[in-house]
């Protein structure tokens, strides 16, 4: 990434948010949106920090969609990103402009809770996967691996099961119940993308049929 786009990015996502956050609350006074924005500011800041120190190279791997990326997961991701941004203006439309749900305070803890420990496991997992990238492929020019180490010792896609905690927890921490309509539709969609990704490793993938073998679990151990 250019020295431009880095400088992009980190102006253009910040006021990206404060719009999808403010404009549909009808105030940029609205305590509990700025909150929640110092809490996911500092969360993927301080991740940012630490992967430029251990797994720098992630940062190329995740900068944009590669050649050969599944047309399939193209098609995924056009439902799975839109609905994963809907949750904040819906969430700002509810509780900071409307009312229409009533979010009881631990629900909102919890909600911080979950959105802190999917920053923290897509974080771990972006840490020991070079290969970590946003679109589905199998990375044969840079030799890819089977990763076996740190989260994926548990569960074969721990990026999903952070992602996930991210969906639900930002509606949560946001205080409202309609922002869950979007975090459910984002979550199914992921759950799918899932299932097709897990089947294309075992296809393409050498050792990544033995591996799941070995680590059973896809999201959640003990579950699916």
């Amino acid at each position: 990434m250019s020295r431009g786009t880095a400088i992009a990015y980190a102006i253009g996502l910040p006021l990206s948010l404060l719009g999808l956050i403010f404009w549909p609350a009808g105030t940029i006074a609205w305590r509990p949106g700025w909150v929640f924005l110092a809490v996911l500011i500092s969360g993927f800041g301080a991740s940012a920090l630490v992967l430029a120190w251990v797994n720098p190279i992630i940062y190329r791997a995740r900068s944009r969609f590669q050649a050969g990326t599944k047309s399939w997961d193209k098609a995924l991701l056009a439902v799975i990103l839109p609905a994963m941004v809907a949750v904040l203006p819906v969430a700002a439309l509810d509780a900071g402009r409307f009312h229409w749900s009533v979010v009881p305070a631990w629900a909102v803890l919890s909600g911080y809770v979950a959105v802190l420990a999917g920053i923290a496991v897509t974080g771990w997992a972006q840490a020991m996967n070079p290969y970590f990238e946003p679109g589905v492929r199998i990375q044969s020019e840079r030799h890819q691996r089977v990763i076996d180490s740190g989260p994926y010792r548990f569960v074969r896609h721990p990026g999903y099961i952070a992602a996930l905690f991210l969906f639900f927890g930002m509606a949560l921490a946001l205080g409202s119940l309609w922002a869950l309509v979007p975090a459910a539709l984002a979550a199914a969609v992921l759950v799918l993308r899932t299932s097709w990704e897990d089947q294309l490793l075992r296809a393409e993938l050498p050792g990544y049929d033995d591996y799941a073998r070995r680590v059973q679990w896809r999201l959640v151990p003990g579950l699916w």
